[in-house]
């Protein structure tokens, strides 16, 4: 099984749900507030499928639907035990991580990162795809200024309005 079936298992063990259940936790925990469509995006489902996760949610007591921005929106928000529920996500996935790359060595950790952190820049296509790589990161250990997904949609989205991050950083 490759990393991110351990990874998926893991998740839905945690959770007992099959899909975006998870995913859909750890969103929140780290950004509460997120509307429908905002929460769309991080997922990979449409609309419909997102408001079918966000009513799982609601019925096992793990998030509620509170008033939005204006009179049309939504925000959903985690309860008590939709953040413990979100943790529980977390912890599986670092366990899950850790296991795979248990038998390294510090130096070979480091390297493996590097290495990775390039090929996470590499395959970024913007930020609805950042949205979508990150679902389950936990933001603590990989802060948003570093994150090298973040950086490369970032550089994705200036390179679309003609300028490089060079020039946004150094004005």
């Amino acid at each position: 099984m490759g990393l991110a079936d351990a990874i998926s298992s893991a998740v839905e063990t945690t959770t007992g749900h099959a899909g975006a259940m998870g995913a859909a936790l750890a969103t929140l925990a780290q950004e509460p507030g997120l509307g429908i469509e905002q929460l769309r995006v991080p997922l990979g489902r449409t609309q419909s499928a997102t408001v079918r996760v966000v009513d799982q949610l609601v019925a096992e007591g793990y998030a509620e639907r509170r008033r939005g921005r204006d009179q049309r929106s939504v925000a959903v928000v985690l309860t008590p035990e939709g953040a413990e529920a979100a943790a529980r996500v977390l912890a599986s996935r670092e366990q899950a991580l850790s296991g795979a790359v248990g038998a390294l060595t510090p130096g070979e950790r480091r390297a493996l990162t590097a290495t990775l952190e390039k090929v996470l820049a590499r395959i970024t296509t913007g930020r609805a795809h950042a949205d979508q790589i990150c679902r389950l990161c936990d933001l603590t250990a990989c802060p948003e200024p570093a994150c090298p997904v973040e950086l490369a949609a970032r550089d994705r989205e200036q390179q679309v309005s003609g300028r490089s991050v060079e020039e946004v950083i150094r004005p």
